[in-house]
């Protein structure tokens, strides 16, 4: 995989673990702590700090020595082999970041009903009007999941500024109480109001409080793209939970001191806002909530970013869905991973906020409520666990690797992480209850559904690339090219020049690979690659002056073979490409690159080839004894798809036919067509009137106007009770290829309601007459307006006859 470049320093690193843990803990966790415990709340926060840096610590090491994203999942990944309890981690640790932000989100509900929603209404004189709980968070978290998802990021300069402005807001906080006490009668009432009676009111503070410190595996999670993480990882995890801990202290020291009854303490989650007006007035308070609000907001943002992170790697060792490590096209981002964070939060705060507040569940009618202190549990709970795990790994990790390079070392190992794991399980122990059910729950549920399923391959088991790309010469021959997508260590061909050896103008011809139009090939019978190189070719020059023609032979290998079997046979069918290529190399004037693969599945393979170089098409033949594979590729494909039969010979693009239709694949059937006439191909229209209940008439003005050369265009109307047999019937008289848009089903290899395209390519099989497929790529709402299509046809069609 092509490394990330590192982009974040000392100050970015600091900022991100600042500002993801300044968020709703302190605006939220506060008033409570301070109405239950005093100034106590203070060594509860400490307690909490001081467990979070254990595992912090374990952080440090294990990220200095993985400098790569995901975090505590990642780390166990490392370390740990038994799969179930990877999983384990991996989800505990995904619903942790989810219910994290939900908190946050859930929190921002409260403080915009009270102090914005509310206010408004009475100023514009609606009195009052109650809105479901949650709604606020919900929509909040919607728009986060929909930014992100289209590759909204932080920029350094804007972490550093949003993380000022939160220490900033509370520093005007902390310096309003203390003004408005004055410093020595703030210091002495700070000092009175411990409360040393109540040491179990203190630990169940701090267990509570432990939301507020983890943002420190922001930190961790971001290795990949920090700048000498072995040395800044550390440092700024250090640096944040100190920082964030004093700043508590004081925050504490405010409250105390706030001229508020218990009543407004007690209202917890809003008690900070209420507050800041004592002493503030509304210009202060004002200021405070905005400065809440949008700290809140911020820390779900990169919580969202952390918990699709997970979700992405899970993807990617098939211990989740394939669709979460998929990266979008346009966006590059996790996109699913992304969306099932998103309707995760979604789903938590309309749960814990929505159905069963602490005020009642469900208007009262069941016997037990959860709410943002509910909600608080079950966060913890599912980040503590696995993060003493992360303690458990770091011990295992010494013993069974202790000759790897370690810049930094927990001290005192194995006796401090084991205290990190007796401290968090403390910490559990002192959770509300009902978070702790409800996450046992839903954990349980969650491995139970994975014991059904069984998990995925990983991706590494699934693919391995015994021949790395290699740029074909003119005379045939394959000399090596330095790419950066290889995942698995390279098969030696002999004779062929090794990554180090490569003729440095080929690397610099190459290095503006990105901006050339790229074409993937798959190649089943390397007697037909010529034919199919020179198809992509002929597509690619539409394109660019100068395209890009990868072809990738991929062998597929039993579940219980051992890749080293085949590894041989691999590569002699990549050999044998190369020599079917012979001197039309020089003829395609393109780049012609050839790499070879053994992978235990050819769709995925495919599929993950074309997403890793972002290529621009993916042209390919119909594996007609694997209709499985046609159909996988070109559902799933990240770009458009040309699927082309009968290429015992090279295809004559002069003249071709296609036909008048409708819908996405066959519009952007039009634009090749269109392009080829506009370099001289004769384009050949048929407009079929069905004569039987078989088809539909299609407006054929719709189509013709697509082109700007009407000289190059002839139209056939016929017809026909059989629109197929109408295309094919033009096609082979005028003897040029047939193009034909895949069916709006998307279902290519099924009859479903009927099927232009698929009886098309039935019966030019048996002439053995080439027909070209167009499939374009259909996100998810062209998918839904796909599946809806056929039915809605079928239903006009019945209302017809």
């Amino acid at each position: 995989m092509v490394e990330k470049t590192r982009t974040l320093d000392f100050k970015i690193a600091f900022a991100l673990g600042l500002g993801t843990m300044i968020a709703a803990g302190i605006f939220s966790l506060s008033g409570r702590a301070v109405y239950e415990i005093g100034s106590s709340a203070v060594i509860a926060f400490v307690i909490a700090a001081l467990i979070a840096s254990i595992t912090a610590a374990s952080y440090s090491e294990f990220a200095s020595i993985y400098s790569e994203n995901g975090g505590g999942y990642l780390f166990s990944s490392r370390t740990f082999e038994n799969e179930h309890l990877l999983f384990g981690i991996g989800a505990s640790l995904f619903m942790g970041y989810c219910a994290t932000t939900a908190f946050y989100l859930g929190t921002m509900d409260h403080w915009v009903e009270q102090f914005v929603f509310a206010p408004a209404l009475g100023l514009l004189g609606l009195g009052e009007i109650h809105l479901p709980g949650g709604v606020w968070g919900i929509l909040t978290a919607l728009l986060l999941g929909g930014l992100n998802a289209q590759g909204t990021e932080e920029s350094g300069t804007f972490q550093l500024m949003v993380t000022g402005a939160k220490v900033a807001v509370l520093f005007a906080f902390i310096g309003g109480a203390v003004a408005y006490a004055g410093p020595t009668q703030a210091t002495t009432t700070f000092a009175t109001g411990f409360e040393f009676g109540d040491p179990a009111g203190i630990v169940s503070i701090a267990a509570l409080a432990f939301i507020t410190f983890f943002g420190f595996s922001a930190i961790a999670a971001s290795a990949g793209e920090i700048i000498e993480p072995r040395k800044t990882v550390p440092t700024a995890i250090a640096a944040s939970i100190v920082t964030v801990t004093v700043l508590y202290t004081f925050v504490i020291v405010a409250m105390v001191n706030a001229p508020v009854d218990d009543s407004v303490l007690r209202a917890g989650e809003t008690a900070m806002g209420t507050v800041a007006a004592s002493f503030m007035g509304p210009a202060g308070q004002a200021l405070i909530v905005a400065g809440a609000i949008f700290s809140m907001v911020s820390a779900s943002n990169a919580s969202i970013l952390a918990a699709s992170s997970i979700g992405d790697l899970m993807g990617r060792q098939g211990q989740g869905p394939r669709s979460f490590s998929r990266i979008h096209q346009e966006y590059n981002t996790p996109f699913w991973s992304i969306t099932a964070v998103t309707a995760t939060i979604v789903t938590l705060i309309a749960v814990f906020v929505g159905l069963f507040p602490a005020e009642g569940g469900l208007s009262g009618t069941v016997p037990f409520t959860l709410g943002l202190e509910g909600l608080t549990g079950f966060a913890n709970m599912n980040l503590l666990a696995p993060l003493a795990v992360v303690n458990v790994a770091l011990i295992v990790s010494r013993r069974r690797f202790p000759d790897i390079d370690r810049p930094f070392s927990v001290p005192a190992s194995p006796w401090l992480p084991i205290v990190g794991v007796l401290a968090n399980l403390a910490l559990i122990t002192n959770l509300p209850p009902i978070g702790i059910v409800v996450a046992a729950i839903v954990e349980a549920t969650l491995v139970g559904a994975y014991l059904v399923w069984g998990g995925a391959p990983d991706r590494e088991e699934l693919i391995e690339k015994t021949v790395t790309a290699r740029q074909v010469t003119a005379n045939g021959s394959g000399q090596a090219r330095r790419i950066e997508t290889t995942d698995a260590p390279s098969i030696g061909v002999e004779g062929t020049a090794t990554s180090e050896e490569i003729d440095g103008s080929i690397t610099e011809a190459e290095s503006a690979d990105e901006d050339r139009y790229e074409i993937l090939v798959p190649v089943e019978r390397p007697d037909r690659a010529a034919h199919y190189a020179r198809l992509a070719a002929d597509v690619g020059h539409l394109y660019g002056d100068d395209p890009v023609v990868r072809l990738l032979n991929v062998t597929e290998i039993p579940e219980q073979t051992e890749s080293t079997a085949i590894a041989e046979t691999a590569t002699k069918r990549v050999d044998r490409i190369e020599d079917e290529l012979g001197d039309i190399r020089e003829d395609l004037d393109v780049t012609v690159l050839v790499e070879g693969h053994i992978s235990r599945d050819v769709a995925f393979d495919i599929l993950t080839t074309a997403r890793e170089e972002s290529v621009n098409r993916i042209v390919m033949g119909y594996p007609e004894k694997r209709p499985d594979i046609t159909e996988s590729v070109e559902y799933k494909a990240p770009c458009d798809v040309i699927f082309a039969s009968a290429m015992d010979d090279a295809l004559d693009l002069s003249t071709i036919t296609i036909g008048v239709g409708g819908g996405p694949h066959h519009d952007h059937l039009l634009d090749v067509a269109s392009l080829l006439a506009h370099r001289g191909t004769t384009v050949h229209v048929v407009n079929v009137e069905p004569t039987g209940t078989s088809g539909t008439a299609e407006d054929v003005e719709r189509t013709l106007e697509r082109f700007d050369d009407r000289d190059r265009v002839k139209v056939h109307t016929t017809e026909s009770e059989e629109i197929a047999d109408a295309l094919i019937d033009v096609a082979t008289a005028v003897d040029g290829p047939l193009l034909v848009g895949a069916s709006r089903n998307r279902v290519f290899r099924r009859f479903v309601f009927g099927s232009n395209a698929d009886k098309v390519v039935q019966r030019a099989s048996d002439l053995d007459f080439p027909v070209l497929v167009y499939a374009s790529e259909t996100g998810l709402r062209g998918q839904l307006q796909s599946a809806l299509f056929t039915p809605y046809r079928y239903f006009l069609k019945l209302q017809r006859n």
